[in-house]
């Protein structure tokens, strides 16, 4: 289906943390993600001029989300989860021009 009605957000986090990375995810409306084992790598130079330690193993969190709460998911991994702290996450967002396979859950009556 042809939309521009979604975003992919990307939440690159140390090794153990994509699990609560989603966990808020999911607090801010997003429906399910999917986790991709990766391994990062980074110039001990540049890790000096950040002052940070840099871990080599990373899960990488991808969500397609509806860009009605992509700001709220941003903000909310990144104040939660982002390079001072422990996570040492990153998360940005792509725009996603079609999208297949998505179920669409119809809105609550209301009453």
């Amino acid at each position: 289906m042809k939309t521009d009605n979604y975003e992919v957000i990307l939440a690159i986090v140390n090794a153990g943390f994509a699990e609560e990375a989603m966990d808020l995810a999911r607090h801010e409306g997003v429906r399910g993600g999917t986790i991709l084992n990766a391994r990062g790598v980074a110039r001990e130079k540049e890790a000096a001029f950040f002052g940070i330690t840099i871990e080599p193993e990373k899960e990488i969190l991808m969500m397609v989300v509806e860009k009605s709460i992509r700001d709220k998911v941003l903000n909310t991994l990144y104040s939660r989860m982002g390079m001072g702290d422990k996570a040492q996450g990153i998360v940005f967002c792509l725009p996603v021009t079609d999208v297949a396979g998505l179920v669409q859950i119809p809105d609550e009556p209301k009453q």
